[in-house]
């Protein structure tokens, strides 16, 4: 297995992270929901910070997630969320070591 994940944080500017969701909506949302490249998508407010979303992305064994980036409905979604957005949003890839549900990986 090399699954391969993205935890991704959106800082909106005040009072603006359900605008920032609903440019999510409408230009990713139909885009993922359509692959088959992720196979986990969690899009999340969090509890503690009323302008945060927290995003997990789990890809399909040997997906690339950068190529998810790199298509026109990615880029209408940056066009969008961008004046919504405190700052660019953080994105940190990782590589699955285990999952619950999944078979057993080999240590390296």
């Amino acid at each position: 297995m090399s699954q391969n994940t993205l935890f991704i944080k959106h800082k909106a500017l005040p009072g603006k992270r359900d605008e920032v969701r609903r440019a999510w909506e409408a230009h990713l949302m139909p885009s993922i929901e359509a692959r088959q490249a992720h196979d986990a998508y969690f899009y999340c407010y969090d509890d503690a910070d009323p302008d945060t979303i927290r995003v997990f992305q789990r890809y399909a064994d040997g997906v690339d997630p950068q190529a998810f980036m790199q298509g026109p409905a990615y880029d209408a979604y940056v066009t969008a969320v961008s004046p919504l957005l405190a700052h660019p949003p953080e994105i940190h890839a990782a590589t699955v070591a285990w999952a619950k549900g999944t078979p057993a990986t080999e240590t390296p």
